[in-house]
């Protein structure tokens, strides 16, 4: 995947603070890429992920959130973004207004995308919409198998 960077009027983390794909290494990283519209599409999936409650030293878990994908007012979304830190306090709320990894990575807009990346940084599985019960268990079988 090319190496996508947010930060200032282009996004960031909820901080404020960089963050690019250069840090999806070391760990086994589920990135979700996610139109506020469409936030509980793959619900199942989180809860998932979250029940495993995989080794956080191998395992991250990050959410881009699609600024640009909705009408909703971003102090809307900004207090949206600060519960649900709250409910995953370890994964990483990244925020992209200009819609960067559609254009970069070939994401689908208007949807929520989740995309399996192993240690090194390659993808290794990737849900454009809403994952299936067979491809949830496929997902969590390679990050087993990964971490």
């Amino acid at each position: 995947m090319p190496l996508v960077t947010l930060e200032k009027e282009a996004g960031g983390r909820l901080d404020g603070s960089l963050w690019s794909s250069s840090e999806l290494v070391n760990k086994v990283h589920v990135l979700f890429y996610v139109d506020p519209d469409e936030k509980d599409l793959n619900e199942p999936l989180s809860e998932r992920l979250k029940a495993e409650n995989f080794d956080r030293a191998n395992y991250q878990s990050i959410a881009v959130i699609n600024m640009a994908a909705t009408w909703l007012p971003n102090f809307a979304l900004e207090s949206s973004l600060k519960s649900k830190q709250e409910k995953y306090p370890d994964t990483t709320y990244v925020k992209d207004f200009d819609k960067l990894l559609v254009k970069k990575w070939s994401l689908k807009d208007d949807s929520n995308n989740v995309i399996l990346f192993d240690k090194k940084g390659n993808v290794l599985y990737k849900i454009m919409g809403a994952a299936s019960a067979e491809q949830i268990e496929e997902f969590i079988g390679l990050i087993k198998k990964n971490l």
